[in-house]
């Protein structure tokens, strides 16, 4: 790509886009130094020491962005094999116990030499990515036959399994229905959809019930003062945090949770800890950002189907449903809407994968954006577009 190419992709970077994300990542670069600072005295002796990592993913993650945003989507497109290639092969080696590290009682870190990752976090947006791709090469199929809508979902099943295994009961939440939304905007036919939407429905909730520790977060979940001090601890510690930040917050780093009393007060409820430091109104503004990250993503995608680029469009689609799913799982999490799943909130939470990852796929809606930005200023044309 010629220089003079890349500065026109610069300029025309999606302003309501880039400054939902350059403010999530500020907001949550600053939440992951509060809510980190005495765990990492503590344990490490360096009260940054949370965040320089987290500024490090950050960095590594606008690498990233600025391959994803360089690199056309009709390269993707074409590379799908590959990255369901990738998807299964992170997932698979995970689980081998020379690759994989075991944390907290799952398998979700993968070692390759000097680099380590959570596993799940890549092969979900490749899983996206070669999603989009088959909806766009099989739309016939898709449109007219059950095994059109069936043969994508069983490759589906198959990742959900490897991610099951790990386990990661979040991860799977995520990745179906984050599929099953993709595939329906594609065009599967609506019966199909219900079906296999129930199915999975079904099939989610009895592993919820059968599995003796997740079934035990349900019950935490329902009636966590019933056992505040136990299974309970976690959910009623983040309420009490929320509960103390009222309208405006206690003030920033003033946050007394944080101190040794709420698990996770860095990664998985960092979400709490801003609302009892920043209040009802900081935790508004981060709501509002998301929602406006995520409007723009479908909005995107319902201008790229419309422009005849109905990869770009699925695309864009599908990251602003994984985004958003995410998203609220999470805060539903801190705030007792939804029994713990372990899901970081994106760019907030302290998690290098997760940062790094969002930020390409954030990278990825912005080139959407260019390429939706050229074709409106040419001549229409006939015919689909990849």
């Amino acid at each position: 790509m010629s220089k003079s190419a890349f500065r026109l992709e610069v300029r025309h970077l999606d302003p309501m886009l880039v400054g939902a994300s350059v403010g999530l990542a500020v907001i949550g670069a600053v939440m992951v130094a509060s809510a980190s600072i005495s765990l990492a005295d503590r344990d490490v002796g360096e009260p940054f020491f949370y965040l320089y990592r987290h500024l490090g993913a950050l960095g590594l993650g606008l690498l990233g962005v600025l391959v994803a945003v360089t690199v056309p989507t009709d390269v993707w497109f074409r590379l799908h094999w590959l990255a369901l290639l990738i998807c299964v092969a992170v997932l698979a080696l995970v689980l081998m116990p020379s690759f994989g590290d075991t944390v907290n009682g799952s398998t979700r870190w993968l070692t390759l030499g000097p680099i380590g990752f959570q596993a799940s976090e890549p092969a979900r947006l490749c899983l996206l990515v070669y999603l989009a791709s088959y909806a766009v090469r099989h739309y016939r199929d898709l449109e007219s036959s059950f095994m059109g809508f069936m043969k994508p979902m069983l490759i589906v099943a198959g990742v959900c399994m490897l991610l099951l295994a790990e386990p990661d009961y979040g991860a799977t939440v995520v990745v179906t229905a984050t599929c099953l939304g993709v595939l329906f905007m594609a065009g599967a036919r609506l019966r199909d959809f219900s079906l296999i939407a129930l199915a999975a429905t079904a099939v989610l909730a009895s592993l919820a019930l059968t599995t003796p520790y997740r079934l035990e977060r349900l019950t935490a979940f329902l009636k966590p003062w019933d056992d505040p001090f136990d299974s309970g601890f976690q959910l009623t510690q983040s309420l009490i945090a929320i509960g103390r930040g009222q309208w405006w917050g206690v003030g920033l780093g003033e946050s007394v949770q944080k101190l040794f009393y709420l698990p996770e007060a860095h990664t998985d409820f960092v979400f709490a800890v801003l609302a009892e430091e920043l209040g009802f109104a900081g935790s508004t503004m981060v709501i509002v950002l998301f929602c406006l990250l995520i409007y723009r993503a479908m909005q995107m995608g319902q201008a790229a189907l419309k422009a005849g680029m109905p990869f770009q469009g699925l695309l864009s689609t599908g990251i602003g449903l994984m985004l958003g799913i995410e998203a609220m799982i999470n805060m539903g999490v801190n705030t007792g809407l939804l029994p713990t799943k372990g899901l970081a909130l994106p760019l907030m939470s302290y998690g290098r994968s997760s940062t790094v990852v969002t930020l390409v796929a954030l990278g990825l809606l912005m080139r959407i954006y260019y390429e939706l930005r050229v074709v409106e200023q040419q001549p229409l044309k006939k015919g689909r577009r990849r």
